[in-house]
């Protein structure tokens, strides 16, 4: 009985499993094997690292983007609140309108701060 309840997850795993090997045994027999010195070097961006890796970053590079993140993950809160606008009202609308204002106004900060800047 239960495995009858579990039978379609269980086909589901199965299915997934054999087309994930399948892909990597065609690919395996199709991948061209002609390796040269070009393919197998180690590259940065498409050219030859000229510096060591573990160079200091400036710290400018940090803050915009935890200020990007900041600002895209608070946008991303939105899209919930406008498929949803119709059954939550007005009391969620002057809510949203009290988070864009704080946004704004956070936003506003750091642009008179000169964190967006880059020179």
């Amino acid at each position: 009985m239960i495995l009858a309840d579990y039978l379609p997850v269980l086909l589901f795993i199965l299915v997934g499993l054999a087309v994930g090997v399948a892909c990597l045994v065609i690919g395996d027999f199709l991948q061209p094997h002609k390796p040269d010195p070009g393919k197998n070097a180690p590259y940065e961006c498409g050219f030859e690292a000229f510096e060591d890796a573990r160079m200091k970053i400036d710290v400018r590079f940090y803050l915009v983007a935890i200020l990007f993140i900041i600002f895209d993950l608070e946008i991303a809160f939105l899209f919930p609140w406008a498929v949803t606008m119709k059954e939550v009202g007005g009391p969620a609308f002057v809510a949203v309108l009290i988070f864009l204002t704080i946004l704004v106004i956070g936003f506003v900060y750091e642009w008179k701060k000169g964190a967006l800047n880059w020179e």
